[in-house]
This record gives structure tokens, C-alpha cells and sequence, in this order.
């Protein structure tokens, strides 16, 4: 804004015209102060001066006057340069009206000096006259009575007054400070009052505020404010403060900013993110980074929660940017680092020992308190001590900080999980100074310490780029050398650095693999892949098993730790990884040797140890000593009564009862030993009770290769009682097989017993093939009678999902041999026990046998007897058998029965449940259906489909021919076809 008069008008005619309501005009200083208009106004004033209504419309009558002749008034006459400086007050009339309205007011306060009313509303009224017009912002929604000091300074910024126009600070200076004057008079009157405070200091922020009001003048009205308000009314000026601290900068907001820290340090990052804001002429990192550290240390104390929802870690990494970023002026450099440790260390030992002498007494002989040395202890309300002083947290102190130390401490100690950000922070800040060897040692360690691979890859790849970019400014380095530098050094250093990263990229899979190993050292895994990783190097594989071997706790072990030391042994067995070097048999005898006195998790996994310490015996043909080596594993010790799963016992206590161990064993007996040592050590299975079935039947196989046909029987004995079913069943089997094979019909009574002894604790769900092969046997070896007995026996005992075979087997058999009539009672009692769904299968077989003996009555009552089982829907072929039954054998009474039955077992089905089955069972049989609805070639066939409707057989046909009659309607509801010109009318309502 111009802040000089042009040349048309000189400073004192600007001046005069300035000079308005000071000092306070009257109708004596003021000719045209009151006109002849406004005489009766003066006389009602006059005579009722207490009257506030009287001077309240006075007031508001000008107003409204004013805002009349402005809209009437013409252009002005000043340039447009004054009228700029002017503002409000640039017309004549807001000149006149401004001090008629300054007449009346000071007139009306002189009545009423404690009205707010009147002086919010006085107040206003010069404001606007000096301001300009104040800019009203919409706002939605409300505020929080209470909120945060970080949320009220968010809402206050957008809520500051803005103006237009305005009158300027240099050329109305007489005026602002009469605007300045009147809001001290009028606080002197109503002191307690923030709405007036906060009037008074919102002129502060006005652009065109002197400098000399909105710089000191503000700050102690804002101090007078704080110390003249109580304190529920502070944290409302704070918020202005603080906002016009922001604005001012430089070392009004630090002091500012400090004094309101020491209260209430909730605001603490934002007063830090000011101090280092790029806008900020002079930026105070070193407070910044000692504010940040108090707060990191503070938030994982539990002591102070983040206004922003930052956990103590992101804390901590907010102070390692500023550390970063103005490393110079934050931290100490290598050699004041170095005498910190010591210092540090000093005092940490000094603490140690302090403690662990003996305390003395704190009460003297009379009993009284006695002060030792030292301050007194300063404690929370809830009775916690605070902490010591630390100069590292208090930011009026210029000393710099320890890096390192503080992020060990800090940082690496309490973030183990999540380093990779603390060392590069680190190693960052040693590159800002310049320190690289000192960033590789740093790096170094943070790659030799990290627990995760997200923390390694972000370390290497930080040291990785730094490595590179260290490398090209060494190459730009030796393009342009200088004459002092020495060029054949630049170039050894070149070529150290370029190996050195060469070295590093190389390193990056043992790297990967340590971080691993030091998350768990127990990784079985990991272990094996850095084994693999030194690929033909034996001399570091070696080291590697020996290393492994001795990290690795076998009970906190990962899956196949004994397989470390099979593959250890191996190694020497075959000479190296690659093959070329002498094999060494002893050591790999010493590896196993040691293996076995490894207390493993499983003890499988010790049994399979001593199970490849004689392969490798067998492997290098020295056969009696693997034989040794398994009879020293398979010792059993005096009290065999051990639970095999007590897993408090070492594995080489309950050595002896696994079964793996055993079975290696007695397989290399079985191909190195004699046929009694290979009996022994199976009878020793069986004595300990650990066999399985399969090692009885390997039992009983070997005694059998070797003719110990009886023996192997007894080994089946033994099995059988050892084993319940469904175990036992798979040996019975075995066993009545091999026994009928060697002995067939010899031994009839003894098999016999055999059958019946597998039989009485066998289940019904697993007896059907034992009573087959029984009853197998009896036709072959023994009597006929006794095999159908067998047969019945097995149909009452078997499961229902096995009878309806067993019985169709069973007819087929007394079929064979006694002929069809004989059949008749194993069909009487198949009809009573099987579900009804075999049941209508069965009858239909039934009524079949009794139609081929010519008994046609018993085979009607059958179809009638399994009509009830059979849903016409979802059963037609039933119905259409019984159709053709009755066509071929039949009569018009027996067909008309027949119908009826049908229609009553329909009724019978015609529920939601069976209809739906009748329905899926009709989708079912779709395409048989199409089938069917070809044309038949046969005209009887013909005759019977259209009887039928094409689903049902036909109706019954009689030798003379009768006039058409309708058909009965089929069941499915389908559309009834031309009759055919010789089918009988039987009426579907007789009941004859």
C-alpha cells in the first residue's frame, strides 16, 4: 500500500482531514457538529441524560443517517493514492459521521462508563472507521467447548479477522492511536471482560497496524491480558498469542513459545516444526533436536502422548531427520564423541558402585531425619520420582548432543525389531560430517546386529548407495585432479573402495543368512543353507558343521537336527564336497559317535542316527561292525517298563522301544545275520510289545521262506491277540489264507476253529469276506449243508449295506445246489430284513423264481406285497414288471386290482418329500425316457404305450374288441393320447 501523499494535495491539508476524533470533538470545537435538524436530539439529551434508550437511538439514528448519505453521495475528490491511504475515513461523509458518532458515544459513556453494551458497540464503531470493512467468514459446524491447543490453533488461523481497506498506520497514526486509547479506557472500566481483550487484540493483526502497536505494545497487552483474566480464561488469549507470535518470528515466538511450553507441553512438535520451517530466517535445530529427544524419551515413558498420534519410535525418528539434516549444529564431532563415551562410561561405573555400597543411616541418634548429600527428590503427584536432570533434554543449553550414544541407548536398546532406520540415521549423520570410514564402521555394525531382513535390506541398500556414490566422486575426483592431490594414491584408494564393494555385494548372502541365524540360532534350515552357501570350500564347511553343532540347543532344535550331523559325517565319508579329497572314516565315526549322545526332541531322530552309522559300516563292507553298532543301539536296559512318550526322559532312555531302530535292525539281520539271530531280534519285538502288522507279517513271511510253517502260524497267533480289529482283520486274512493254502482240506477241524475264533470278535462292518472265504472253504474242502448254514449265518450277522449281496450270493448258492423251491424261505426272510428300497428289488426276483415254478398267485401277492415299497414316480419299472404281469398271466379283475393298488400307493406318496424325489427322479430318467418315445415296431408294443400315455405298461387287452373308451388319466398329469380301438373300458371307480 502507498504510504505517501501525492503531489496534488499537501501533508498538512491530509493532516487536517485526519484530525477528527482527537481531541473529542464537541458542537464548540465543531461547527457543523450538530445541525439544526439534530437541536431536538440535543434538547431530549439534555433533559433525560441518564437515559440509555435515549442515547442508544441517538446513536443508531446516525448510523442509519450515515448509511443513507453514503449511498447519495457523489465520486470523491481526492486521487486515488489518498484515498487508498485514507480508507474508510477517505469520503466526507464518513468523516463527519465518524465524529458525530464519536460525540455521542463519549457523551453516553461519560453517563454509562460500565456499559459492554455500549462500549463493545463504541468499539466497533471506530474499528470499522479505522479497520476498514471486517470480512466475515461462513462457517459449518461448531467449535469444541475444550479442545486441544493443536486443534484451537488450527481453527483459530482460519478464523482470524480479515479486513478490506483500511486506514494507513502512518498517515492515521492520531487515529489509531485513539482507536488504541479508547480500548485502554475501556478496559480500564471493564477489565474482566475477554470479549473486549480479544476485541483489542485482534487490531494487532490488521496489516496496517504501526509497527510501533503491533510489536512491543502487543506483546505486553497480551502479557496484561494473561495476568488481568483468570485463568479458565488464558487458554483463549494463548491461542492469539501464540498465532501472532507465529507471525512476528525470530526470537519473539522462541520466547513466546518457551513461556507456554513450560505450562502446557502438548504443542511441543508444532513449536519444533516452526523453528525448523524453511521460512525461518534462522532456524534453532539444536533446540528442535533437544525438544524431539525430551518427547521420544517422554512417550516411552508413558509420560506424554502425541497430539498427531505418533508412537515413541516415530518420535525418535522425527529427532534423527534434524540430526540428519543439520548435522553440524546438532551433534558432537568424532573426537568430542569419543571423550563423551569415556565420560559416560565414568559416570555409568561411578553409579554401579555407589550402588552397591552399603546405604547409610539416614536418622541421627535422636531420632531426627538427616538430609545426605544431594538435593531433595522432587516426586509426580502420584508419588513416582521424575527424572533426573539430562542437559540433552533441556534446549536453553548450547551443548551438542552424542549422537551415537543416544541412539544406542535409546534407540537400539528399545527398537530392537526395528534398527534398520536408527543405524542409517546413524551412518547418515557421520556422512554429513564427513566421517565415511566412521559411516562404514557404523554400517558395518548395523548389518552385524540387525534381527529382521526388512531392517538388513534397508541397511544395505543405504550402505550399498553410499558405497556408489562415494566411488563416483572419487572417479570425478581423478577426471579433474588438482596439482596437490597425489593421483597414484587417488588411485589406490580407487581401487580399495571398488573391492571393498565388490566384497560387499559378495558378502550378501551370508550377510542375509547371519541375520537369520541371529534371529534364531536354532534354524536347522538356515544352518543347511550356509552350508551350501561356501559351495566347494571344505575347509569353511567344516567350520560351518563344527559351528552349527555347537549354537544349535537340540531341544529348542527346528525339524531334522540329526540330520546336521548325518550330513557332517557324510562329508568325510566322501572326501569333501566335491569328492577329491581322501575319505576320512574315523572323524565321520567320531561325528556319529557324538550324535548319539545328543539328547534329540523325537527320538526317531536318534534311531535314525545309529540307523545311518551302519549304513555307512555297510556301505565300506565291514558288515560285523554294523551288526555292532545296532546292538549297542538296541540295548535294553533292566527296567523296560518306560512310557516311549514320556518326553521328560532323555531320547537315549526310550531308545530301545522305537520301532525304526528295531526294524533296521532286524532287516540287517534278516541280510547279514543267521536265521536264530533274525528270530531273536523279532521275538525281542514282540517282547517289548512295539511290533506293528507289518512286522508280524514280515515275521511270519521270513519263517515261512525258511520252513517254519508252524512258527510262522504262531507268529499270526501272537499277532492277532496283540491286535484288535480293524488291525487284527488285515492278519486274519493273511493267516486263514495261508493257512488253507498249506493244509486245504488236511486239517478241516483245526481251520474250522480258526474261521470261528476270527469270527467271534470280528464287527458286522468287516466279517462279510471272512464268512465268504469260510463258506469258500466248506464247499471246497468240507460239507455243502454246512456251507449254507454259513451263508444264513453271515446274512443275520453282516451289515445292512453288505446283506442284499450276501443274500443274492446266498439264493444263488442254494439255487445251485438245492434248486429254485429251496430258495423260497431265503427269500421270506430277506423280505423281512432288508430296507425297503432292496426290498422291491427283492420281491421283483422273488415274484420272477415263483412265475417260472408256475406258481402265478404266490407271484401276484409278491407284487402286491412290494407295491407298498414302490412310489409310481420314482419306481416305473416296478409298475411296468407288473403291468406285463398281468397282461401275459392276468385277468380284467387281477389288472383292475392292480390299478387300484397303484392309485392307492400314489396317495400314499403324495407328499412335498416324495413328490420332489418323484420329480429329480424324472429329470433322472429324461433321456431313457426319450428313448422310449420312439415309435415301437412291434403294433402290441404300440398298443401297450398308448395305453401306458408312453410311460406306463399297457392296460389289459381281451380277445373281443369294444368301442373306445377314455383311458385313465396318467399319473404325471401329461396329455392323454387317441385310444386304441380294441382296449377295454375298465372304469377307474369300480371297485371290483
Amino acid at each position: 500500500m502507498p504510504t505517501a501523499v501525492s503531489t496534488s494535495t499537501s501533508l498538512e491539508e491530509l493532516t487536517a482531514k485526519l484530525t477528527i476524533s482527537f481531541p473529542i470533538p464537541t458542537p464548540t470545537t465543531v461547527p457543523d457538529l450538530v445541525t439544526t435538524q439534530e437541536l431536538h436530539r440535543e434538547e431530549d439529551l439534555l433533559r433525560n441524560p441518564s437515559s440509555f434508550r435515549h442515547w442508544w437511538t441517538a446513536i443508531q439514528n446516525v448510523k442509519e443517517g450515515h448509511g443513507a448519505a453514503s449511498k447519495l453521495e457523489g465520486p470523491s475528490d481526492l486521487t486515488l493514492d489518498v484515498a487508498t491511504l485514507l480508507g474508510p475515513l477517505s469520503s466526507p461523509t464518513s468523516r463527519k459521521t465518524f465524529q458525530r458518532l464519536t460525540y455521542l458515544y463519549e457523551g453516553a459513556l461519560a453517563q454509562f462508563p460500565t456499559s459492554f453494551k455500549l462500549w463493545k458497540s463504541y468499539l466497533h464503531t471506530r474499528m470499522s472507521f479505522v479497520l476498514g470493512k471486517l470480512i466475515i467468514k461462513k462457517r459449518s459446524g461448531g467449535r469444541k467447548k475444550f479442545p486441544e491447543m493443536r486443534e484451537a490453533l488450527e481453527e483459530e488461523q482460519e478464523d482470524l479477522e480479515r479486513w478490506e481497506g483500511g486506514l494507513d498506520g502512518v498517515t492515521g497514526w492520531e487515529e489509531w492511536k485513539s482507536l488504541v486509547a479508547t480500548f485502554e479506557r475501556a478496559l480500564m472500566w471493564l477489565p474482566r471482560m475477554p470479549r473486549l481483550w480479544l476485541l483489542y487484540l485482534s487490531i494487532f493483526n490488521h496489516p496496517f497496524c504501526p509497527p510501533i502497536l503491533s510489536h512491543s505494545h502487543a506483546r505486553h497487552t497480551y502479557d496484561r491480558a494473561l495476568r488481568t483474566l483468570p485463568p479458565s480464561m488464558h487458554s483463549r488469549i494463548w491461542v492469539r498469542y501464540l498465532l501472532w507470535a507465529e507471525s512476528k518470528g525470530g526470537a519473539t515466538t522462541v520466547a513466546i513459545y518457551r513461556r507456554y511450553l513450560s505450562v502446557d507441553p502438548s504443542i511441543t512438535e508444532r513449536y519444533t516444526a516452526i523453528l525448523l520451517a524453511p521460512e525461518n530466517p534462522a532456524p534453532r535445530p539444536l533446540e528442535a533436536a533437544k525438544l524431539l529427544l525430551s518427547l521420544a524419551r517422554k512417550a516411552a515413558r508413558g509420560e506424554y502422548t502425541s497430539p498427531e498420534g505418533k508412537s515413541p519410535y516415530q518420535l525418535l525418528c522425527d529427532w534423527i531427520d534434524v540430526a540428519e539434516q543439520y548435522a553440524e549444529q546438532v551433534g558432537l564431532d568424532v573426537d568430542d564423541t569419543e571423550a563423551s563415551h569415556v565420560a559416560i562410561e565414568k559416570a555409568e561405573e561411578e553409579k554401579k558402585a555407589a550402588v552397591s555400597q552399603p546405604t547409610p543411616p539416614a536418622v541421627s541418634k535422636t531420632g531426627e531425619v538427616l538430609r545426605l548429600a544431594g538435593p531433595a527428590v522432587s516426586v509426580h503427584a502420584d508419588g513416582k520420582p521424575l527424572p533426573a536432570y539430562d542437559e540433552d533434554e533441556d534446549p536453553l543449553s548450547p551443548r551438542k548432543l552424542n549422537i551415537e550414544h543416544i541412539i544406542y541407548n535409546d534407540g537400539l536398546e528399545v527398537y530392537k525389531d526395528q534398527a534398520g532406520r536408527l543405524w542409517t540415521g546413524l551412518a547418515t549423520y557421520w556422512i554429513k560430517r564427513g566421517e565415511f570410514d566412521r559411516a562404514q564402521v557404523i554400517f558395518e555394525k548395523g548389518i552385524a546386529s540387525v534381527l529382521t531382513i526388512r531392517d538388513f535390506a534397508q541397511i544395505f541398500d543405504a550402505y550399498a548407495e553410499f558405497s556408489e556414490s562415494l566411488i563416483s566422486a572419487m572417479m570425478e575426483s581423478l577426471a579433474d585432479p588438482d596439482e596437490d592431490d597425489d593421483e597414484v594414491n587417488a588411485e589406490e584408494e580407487l581401487d580399495a573402495k571398488m573391492k571393498e564393494f565388490e566384497e560387499l555385494t559378495d558378502r550378501r548372502p551370508f550377510l542375509v543368512n547371519d541375520v537369520l541365524l541371529r534371529r534364531n540360532p536354532n534354524d536347522v534350515q538356515e544352518w543347511e543353507k550356509r552350508v551350501a552357501l561356501w559351495g566347494e570350500n571344505d575347509e569353511k564347511v567344516a567350520e560351518t558343521y563344527e559351528q552349527a553343532l555347537s549354537t544349535v540347543h537340540p531341544r529348542k532344535a527346528t525339524a531334522n537336527f540329526h540330520r546336521l550331523y548325518i550330513n557332517f559325517a557324510k562329508f568325510y565319508e566322501e572326501g569333501g564336497t566335491t569328492g577329491e579329497a581322501e575319505a576320512d572314516l574315523d572323524s565321520a565315526r567320531k561325528v556319529l559317535e557324538k550324535a548319539t549322545k545328543v539328547n534329540f526332541k523325537n527320538v526317531d531322530d536318534l534311531a535314525e542316527v545309529w540307523c545311518e552309522w551302519a549304513e555307512l559300516e555297510i556301505r565300506h563292507e565291514t558288515y560285523d561292525e554294523a551288526i555292532r553298532v545296532m546292538q549297542r543301539a538296541a540295548v535294553v536296559p533292566k527296567n523296560p517298563k518306560i512310557n516311549y512318550h514320556d518326553h521328560s526322559l532323555s531320547a537315549q532312555a526310550r531308545l530301545f522301544k522305537s520301532l525304526k531302530l528295531w526294524s533296521f535292525y532286524v532287516d540287517l539281520e534278516e541280510s547279514l545275520g543267521t536265521v536264530a539271530s533274525t528270530k531273536a531280534v523279532y521275538d525281542k519285538i514282540l517282547e517289548l510289545r512295539i511290533a506293528n502288522a507289518q512286522i508280524i507279517v514280515n515275521y511270519a513271511a521270513f519263517l515261512e521262506e525258511n520252513d517254519y510253517f508252524e512258527e510262522s502260524f504262531k507268529v499270526y497267533e501272537r499277532g492277532v491277540e496283540l491286535f484288535t480289529f480293524p488291525v487284527s482283520f488285515e492278519l486274519w486274512n493273511i493267516y486263514l489264507a495261508k493257512f488253507i493254502k498249506r493244509y486245504s482240506g488236511t486239517k478241516i477241524e483245526r481251520t474250522r476253529d480258526l474261521f470261528e475264533q476270527a469270527l467271534e470278535k470280528c464287527p458286522e462292518k468287516s466279517c462279510k469276506s471272512i464268512f465268504m472265504m469260510y463258506a469258500t472253504y466248506e464247499e471246497d474242502y468240507g460239507l455243502v449243508k454246512r456251507a449254507m448254514s454259513i451263508y444264513d449265518r453271515a446274512t443275520k450277522v453282516v451289515a445292512d449295506a453288505d446283506k442284499f449281496e450276501l443274500f443274492t450270493i446266498y439264493i444263488a448258492k442254494a439255487t445251485a445246489n438245492f434248486g429254485l423251491p429251496a430258495t423260497r424261505p431265503i427269500y421270506e426272510r430277506a423280505l423281512e430284513v432288508l430296507p425297503d428300497k432292496q426290498t422291491a428289488e427283492m420281491c421283483l426276483r422273488f415274484a420272477s423264481m415263483e412265475r417260472k415254478l408256475g406258481e402265478i398267485d404266490r407271484a401276484r401277492a409278491i407284487y402286491a406285497h412290494a407295491s407298498q415299497f414302490c412310489d409310481p414316480r420314482v419306481n416305473p419299472n416296478f409298475w411296468a414288471e407288473w403291468n406285463s404281469f398281468e397282461i401275459e398271466t392276468g385277468s380284467e379283475d387281477t389288472f383292475r386290482e392292480m390299478l387300484r393298488i397303484k392309485r392307492s400307493v400314489q396317495a400314499q406318496f403324495n407328499t412335498e418329500a416324495s413328490y420332489l424325489a418323484a420329480q429329480m427322479a424324472v429329470k433322472e430318467n429324461a433321456g431313457q425316457e426319450e428313448e422310449e418315445d420312439e415309435e415301437p415296431s412291434d403294433p402290441m408294443a404300440a398298443t401297450e404305450r398308448q395305453a401306458g400315455g408312453g410311460k406306463a405298461g399297457p392296460a389289459f387287452v381281451a380277445s373281443k374288441s369294444n368301442p373306445v373308451v377314455q383311458r385313465e388319466e396318467p399319473a404325471d398329469g401329461s396329455a392323454v393320447a387317441q385310444g386304441n380301438q380294441d382296449e377295454i373300458h375298465i372304469s377307474d371307480d369300480e371297485d371290483l
